[in-house]
């Protein structure tokens, strides 16, 4: 099998394996919310691309705080209408541009925190608990990968 294949199969079983975890967290309902849609985006990045800067862990953690926070902030002090929304997605594609934190998935954060009327809470889990599980997750597997798959495919 060639080096490509074998790469984009390990990225869509270590997501699948990486977004079940959180899925079966979410399935629980007493244990709050622990997945959100940008994950799945993520994913693509941290599995498929870990050498781009977009997949770094500051992008990936801390964009999806910021611009969570941002959309956060809009619910409970700006409002939520048309408007709000499309200021809010713009600062937050804004900032992360200006903390250097940017990562395409994180942009639909403001958006869905918006339109679904998240509170604090939403910060911690699944923003930051679920984005550093994600980076954990594609830090371990891209080593299991050179470690064990690629490294031994080589001296085959």
């Amino acid at each position: 099998m060639n080096n490509g294949v074998l790469k984009a199969i390990s990225a869509g079983v270590l997501s699948a394996i990486t977004l079940s975890v959180l899925v079966f967290l979410d399935s629980l309902g007493n244990y709050g919310v622990w997945l959100m849609a940008p994950f799945g985006a993520t994913a693509v990045l941290v599995f498929g691309v870990p050498s781009s800067p977009l997949a770094k862990a500051k992008n990936v953690i801390g964009g999806h705080f910021l611009t969570a926070l941002i959309g956060v902030i809009f619910v409970n002090y700006i409002g939520v209408d048309t408007a709000s929304i499309a200021m809010a997605t713009g600062l937050a594609i804004s900032m992360m541009m200006l903390t250097n934190t940017v990562h395409p998935a994180a942009g639909a954060n403001p958006i869905l925190i918006i339109v679904t009327g998240q509170s604090w809470p939403f910060l911690i889990t699944p923003v930051l608990v679920g984005t550093i599980f994600i980076v954990l997750c594609g830090y371990l597997s891209q080593w299991l990968l050179k470690e064990y798959l690629f490294r031994h495919k080589k001296t085959a």
